[in-house]
């Protein structure tokens, strides 16, 4: 056991959650969720970090980080006309998804025949949303925007990991400094919220298909990635059994979708963590010590978020994406022959257009997938 490990099990923890919290309010804020909902989502999602973690982590004895779905926050909070009772019904679905994805290898052969493409365009359209979210905040309050803007570009010359995390903390104790925080909130334990879930047609097809899609695309095969990068084999079916099966008990209680981490993965899954690769596996267990302290006070976390300025939380949830969104569009236009087809895909996505009830993520999938069909019968012909 090395000091090191717990440190790079901690900083990942603190980097997955401190950068995305503010994605999971905004998310929670387009359902129209309360803040007692609010709460236990992310309670039921922290759990969800210590059980998937843990467990895989101890099983296999490799560092199997999980994580909520990143881009399915950004997909929900890009949403309109949902309720937090459909995103539950979704989240369920998707998670069976999940499942059967690891069961059954079909299933998974079908999803990776979808053009890394049109994939990423979706992704890139939904995070793009954020990043004007991000931007619109310099003009409603300048003076507490733009030092932040500049904290962040200039801690990301030196550690782009810490750069969202340095913006979110800066930006509290000068929210509090300057007086844009009215009350401190009390400090108290978190409890979990059974959710009732509603499965609706259309929170079926506008959200839980393109969670699921974004989630093995964007999530769960970088995630593999990494590990394999590191020099390890992941149990890929096994990670991806459980992993669904978490969120399947989580998801009534507002949880979204557990998955494979990239970004924290990276941080324990190097020699840093631990020069002898068969010993890395032991950040997974302080990993999910660390989760397990944040879903104990979750409630606390949910209710400092809710008197912060407006500003600081869509600032966060659009710099915190800016990495992602970049290699998203980076993706969707690598290959000449695809990138009208991704192009389509990601306009559409990004203009946030709702047919029949189902929004434009679906549209958008499905509009980039003709594109590129006609393109491949014009090459054939």
């Amino acid at each position: 056991m090395r000091f090191s490990v717990i440190a790079s099990a901690v900083v990942a923890a603190i980097v997955g959650f401190g950068g995305t919290l503010a994605l999971i309010i905004a998310a929670a804020n387009a359902l129209g969720a309360t803040q007692a909902e609010t709460a236990s989502w992310v309670t039921a999602s922290c759990l969800a970090m210590v059980v998937a973690t843990g467990y895989l982590s101890w099983r296999y004895k490799m560092p199997i980080i999980s994580a909520w779905s990143t881009p399915g926050l950004a997909l929900i909070g890009s949403s309109i006309g949902f309720t937090m009772p459909q995103a539950v019904g979704a989240f369920i679905v998707t998670a069976i998804a999940i499942i059967l994805t690891g069961l059954i290898k079909p299933i998974s052969t079908f999803v990776s025949k979808i053009p890394a493409s049109i994939a990423s365009g979706m992704l890139a359209g939904v995070l793009f949303a954020f990043l004007i979210g991000a931007a619109r905040t310099v003009p409603v309050d300048p003076l507490f925007v733009l030092p932040l803007v500049l904290l962040f570009f200039v801690i990301r010359l030196f550690n782009p990991a810490m750069a969202v995390l340095a913006v979110l903390f800066g930006g509290v104790i000068f929210a509090f400094a300057t007086g844009r925080v009215a009350s401190v909130p009390v400090i108290e334990l978190s409890t979990l919220n059974l959710i009732m879930p509603v499965f609706d047609m259309h929170a079926m097809i506008g959200l839980a298909l393109p969670l699921y899609l974004v989630t093995m695309a964007s999530q769960n095969l970088p995630g593999f990635a990494v590990l394999r990068a590191a020099g390890y084999e992941p149990p890929t079916a096994s990670a991806l059994q459980v992993t669904g099966l978490v969120s399947l008990f989580t998801a009534p209680f507002g949880a979204i979708t557990s998955n494979m981490a990239a970004i924290s993965a990276a941080i324990c899954t190097g020699p840093d963590a631990h020069p002898d690769a068969a010993k890395r596996w032991l950040t997974g267990p302080f990993y999910a010590l660390s989760y397990l302290v944040f879903a104990v006070f979750g409630a606390s976390l949910v209710a400092l978020f809710a008197v912060l300025p407006a500003p600081l939380i869509a600032l966060v949830a659009g710099l915190a994406l800016i990495g992602a969104f970049v290699n998203a569009l980076a993706l969707s236009l690598k290959i000449e022959d695809e990138r009208l087809a991704a192009i389509v895909t990601f306009a559409v996505t990004a203009s946030g257009i709702t047919i029949a009830g189902i929004g434009a993520a679906f549209w958008a999938l499905v509009a980039g997938l003709l594109v590129a069909g006609l393109d491949h019968v014009k090459k054939r012909s």
